[in-house]
């Protein structure tokens, strides 16, 4: 008999939003006649700006003639893509990050649930809760979490740090002491963000005790507040402890073309080994890199043109987002999130559970979001919307929202 991982049937269901994908399907077969508004799922909705779509034309006729055609990009990608990375996001920002520290993928949720194979099957993980379930489900899948407690909703094996509005939705440091920190600021789903002392506090902790922080920041194109770091590398300290995850899905609208990348110090050693070495090897050896033209269509997001087109997409995104959080504050909701990020963090009714409240918003008013209760225990008598549907949608969600209060 082929033995298999074993770990796959310890996980809770489907994956979060496969669930909700299935839900509004068959309630959308039910019922044809209803216009549903999606405002669940963290998709981009605006087309591609012309800078990027002039590169990506561009890139295709290159393919298209012997002398410029291109086959595998390099390991750590194109030279022409990385430095500008290096350029724009860090060292513009004060951060001494090398392009040859930064590795070009297919995108941050790849990397985030594959930047664990580094570590060992022992290695104890500390996450924000509520949080993305891709950071733990990829450590379940490797056998790190020990044994789902389906009554409590959580994990045995993991170290959970709650984000909450009694808090000010900023975790304390664990009580136990973890291999592997996840931080994701902006936050997905509060969409509240790390004040640069609070992050600053988890770096030096890691430092202390060993630890290394896998820090998301896809969001960071979002940020307004300017004590808000956009980088873990503005904090002091942060290059021997902190690997960080960028996307272009969230910020440049590539969630089709698919293009993220992470970045790896090489001061970061744990156990006598470079991370940066470790990450290299099995980037060379799982990875054949992003392609050419998506690569292409990456540096047109860092030229003068894509930056200004790119910041006014981002701006409808932003607007979006006050409109949902007016709204609901208008309607008696509490709600969180919506400055530094794309994501409007909600308190369900008294009385009513995150899958209640989610029925009830698809059954009364059409409007599609996502439970709480799936991005771990803490999340639950929360809800999460997003700013990433159309002005029209946005406003309109609301009126309902209005007009339909529980």
């Amino acid at each position: 008999m082929t033995p298999i991982n074993e770990n796959f049937g310890k996980l809770p269901g489907s994956y979060l939003f496969s669930t909700v994908a299935k839900k509004v399907a068959a309630y959308a077969a039910a019922h044809p006649e209803a216009k549903i508004i999606r405002l669940g799922i963290g998709d981009v909705t605006q087309p591609l700006v012309p800078a990027v779509i002039k590169a990506l034309h561009a890139a295709v006729d290159e393919m298209g003639r012997a002398e410029t055609f291109r086959g595998y990009a390099p390991d750590l990608g194109y030279s022409f893509l990385r430095e500008a990375i290096a350029e724009n996001d860090f060292k513009a920002r004060g951060c001494d990050i090398s392009s040859d520290e930064i590795f070009v993928s297919d995108g941050a949720k790849s990397d985030s649930a594959n930047i664990q194979e580094l570590f060992g099957a022992d290695a104890v993980i500390a996450v924000c809760d509520p949080v993305y379930p891709v950071y733990v489900d990829s450590n379940a899948m490797a056998g790190r979490c020990g044994e789902y407690d389906t009554e409590a909703g959580r994990w045995t094996r993991v170290i959970y740090m709650p984000t909450t509005a009694e808090n000010g939705f900023v975790p304390e440091l664990p009580k136990e002491t973890p291999d592997l920190i996840y931080l994701c600021s902006p936050n997905n789903p509060t969409g509240t963000a790390l004040r640069k002392n609070e992050l600053q506090k988890f770096v030096d902790y890691a430092n202390e005790v060993g630890a290394v922080i896998l820090f998301d920041a896809a969001y960071e194109a979002y940020i307004e507040e300017a004590d808000v770091p956009h980088s873990i590398y503005e904090c002091e300290g942060a290059k021997t402890c902190a690997i960080e995850l960028r996307s272009f899905s969230k910020n440049a609208g590539f969630t089709g073309l698919r293009l993220g990348f992470t970045v790896v110090p090489k001061e970061l050693v744990r156990g006598g080994a470079s991370l940066h070495a470790m990450w290299a090897r099995r980037h060379g050896t799982k990875f054949n890199g992003a392609p050419y033209i998506v690569q292409r269509a990456g540096l047109a997001v860092y030229t003068p043109e894509g930056k200004a087109e790119i910041r006014e997409q981002i701006a409808a995104y932003k607007k979006n987002a006050a409109i949902i959080r007016d709204g609901l504050t208008a309607a008696g909701y509490t709600v969180f999130g919506g400055v530094n990020s794309p994501y409007l963090w909600l308190k369900t009714p008294e009385g009513m559970s995150s899958w209640e409240f989610f029925d009830w918003l698809l059954e009364t008013v059409h409007i599609v979001g996502t439970p709480g209760s799936g991005f771990g225990p803490s999340g639950e008598g929360y809800f999460r919307l997003t700013a990433f549907g159309s002005l029209e949608n946005s406003v309109e969600a609301m009126e309902r929202i209005r007009k339909a209060r529980v």
